[in-house]
């Protein structure tokens, strides 16, 4: 099994959220969070409109996804489809336990 992380802005979501849901993904945990990339955030004005602002950290998304490693490459490509920029990570996962069935790894996914 392995995770994969996904770093996209809020308006990816949805699509990768409905192309996982074509090939039969079914669990995605999404959680909104604020950073900054390499590249400079543009400038925005004040209140009042006269002064510019340059925010340190925009809001980002973060969706997680675990599926067997015989899908990775399909799941990176429906995510590569339908984010317009971002990053993906991927790695390894040793063990997954079901809380209520206890089911493991592949059958607890």
């Amino acid at each position: 099994m392995i995770k994969i992380e996904v770093i996209v802005g809020q308006g990816d979501v949805k699509a990768i959220s409905d192309g996982l849901k074509k090939i039969q993904v079914g669990g995605i945990t999404i959680m909104k969070v604020r950073g900054r990339g390499k590249n400079t955030n543009p400038k925005i004005h004040t209140a009042k409109g006269t002064e510019m602002f340059v925010p340190e950290f925009n809001d980002k998304f973060v969706i997680q996804i675990i599926v067997e490693e015989k899908n990775e490459n399909e799941v990176i490509h429906i995510i590569r489809d339908n984010a317009k920029i971002g990053k993906i990570f991927i790695s390894q996962v040793t063990r997954a336990v079901d809380i209520s069935s206890g089911e493991e790894n592949e059958k607890a996914i």
